[in-house]
């Protein structure tokens, strides 16, 4: 049953202070709500203390925050290390790790601590909300609060509903976050909800694309940098998050739907074996043991033109095509499309040229989709099946992507500007080459190519 105090959230408690949670708790008290902030001994609240100082004093370095405005942050903020802590809260939101023993240990302890009108919320990325709340005796004031990382800069919290949430509660949930200064999505409990979901099998898909051998590492992430906007390669991404995260994600997704889309590659389940997760073990795609992986500048001889499409036309050769992906407003891409009787010194030539225009040349082998349709279309696919099973609307869709993702537009928007008939044409290519069921164009895609209807007219 709904209560009238489930609006009034003021005083708030973040159990789990690793990076992600002193980051939610950091949200919270820029917000002007009380915070207890809990980990499990003196010395991790210790941690998740210095956490917030550096967070708020690069703010403060950075002229974003006042010094006074830091200090009174800091002192709406309890740090503690026993749950008891937590009992005159209006909500908990727990943020440990992703691992179901540990959150039904937290859940259930929770429970009986917190007063009976309190709201219990999880910011797991992929685990089963109804089996999180099936810890407690309050599973209808149990919702997912799924803030995205770093929670103080990205704007999206997928407030995650189960079939006993009371509606009430997720009105105050999804209204506290409009206060938060976030873009609430309201979504039911299912595998990934909506960002890792779409995230998670566009990194498989982009894992498998490299395993074929038909483009460099670099290239690839390049691919998705200079032509489709994106604020980092799939490669790159995938060692930032650590490859051990982005298989425990698949793992959990596959588990769950049995599409192979999001199934984890085989490379990513030997790179996770060999214990190269990325950034944080030093290893991952890249080698970041002497900081940041470095592109070294093309070499070549230097063919000039007039525009980018007078140089690719120059630039054609014998096994060698130039296809330029600049119609949106900062795409820089340049493909270089090799042939089996493609030379050494014509794509050499190519990649020096294209760059000296202020381009991004990337190599790969005549294959369909080549590199970044490989990449874009299948991903825009999978944000077609879900708007059509009905899980999230498509303003959902594309505002979890931009708002969670860093995407400079949504992907329906995308589809739109491209054309659902283009889309559909680069797909059936695909397919009919590789024969892969998870590129199968979703019937709602064949539907809108044949009317000209827009996704998001």
């Amino acid at each position: 049953m709904s209560d009238e105090r489930t609006s009034g959230i003021d005083r708030v408690g973040v159990v789990g202070l690793g990076t992600m949670g002193a980051g939610i708790v950091e949200v919270f008290a820029r917000a002007g709500l009380s915070v207890v902030a809990v980990d499990g001994t003196p010395e991790l609240a210790e941690r998740g203390r210095g956490f917030l100082e550096r967070s708020t004093g690069k703010q403060v370095q950075r002229g974003r925050l006042s010094e006074a405005d830091q200090q009174a942050l800091l002192e709406r903020v309890t740090f503690a290390h026993e749950l008891t802590a937590l009992a005159d809260v209006d909500l908990v939101v727990e943020a440990v790790p992703e691992r179901m023993e540990i959150k039904h240990d937290i859940f259930g302890t929770l429970d009986g601590i917190v007063r009976d009108d309190a709201i219990l919320a999880s910011n797991t990325s992929s685990l089963s909300l109804t089996e999180i709340a099936a810890a407690t005796a309050r599973p209808e004031r149990v919702v997912g609060m799924h803030f995205f990382n770093p929670a103080p800069v990205l704007k999206l919290v997928e407030v995650i509903t189960t079939i006993l949430t009371d509606e009430a509660v997720v009105t105050s949930v999804r209204d506290l976050a409009e206060r938060l200064g976030k873009k609430p999505v309201v979504v039911r409990d299912r595998a990934g909800f909506v960002a890792n979901a779409l995230l998670i099998a566009y990194l498989a898909r982009a894992i498998r694309t490299y395993e074929t051998g038909h483009v460099t590492r670099e290239d690839l992430d390049a691919a998705a940098t200079a032509g489709i906007g994106l604020p980092m390669g799939p490669l790159t991404l995938s060692d930032l998050i650590g490859l051990d995260v982005v298989k425990e994600v698949c793992d959990v997704l596959y588990a769950a739907t049995h599409d192979p889309a999001s199934a984890p590659p085989a490379l990513l389940q030997q790179m996770v074996a060999a214990g190269r997760l990325g950034r944080k073990t030093g290893r991952g795609f890249y080698d970041y043991a002497d900081g940041a992986p470095e592109t070294p500048a093309p070499e070549g001889e230097v063919v000039t033109a007039d525009t980018p499409e007078a140089l690719a036309q120059a630039l054609a050769a014998d096994g060698v095509r130039v296809e330029l992906h600049t119609e949106s407003p900062k795409g820089r891409l340049a493909e270089i499309v090799c042939g089996a009787t493609a030379s050494e010194a014509d794509v050499a030539k190519a990649r020096a040229s294209l760059a000296a225009a202020g381009l991004v040349p990337v190599v790969s082998r005549d294959r369909a989709g080549r590199v970044r349709d490989a990449l874009l279309l299948p991903h825009v696919n999978e944000a077609v099946k879900m708007l059509d099973s009905g899980y999230a609307s498509a303003e959902d869709i594309d505002t979890a992507m931009t708002a969670g993702c860093g995407y400079p537009e949504g992907l329906l928007q995308m589809l739109d500007r491209w054309g659902a008939q283009r889309v559909l044409e680069g797909l059936r290519e695909m397919t009919a080459e590789t024969g892969e069921p998870a590129l199968h164009p979703s019937p709602l895609l064949v539907e809108h190519a044949a009317t000209g209807r827009p996704f998001r007219g």
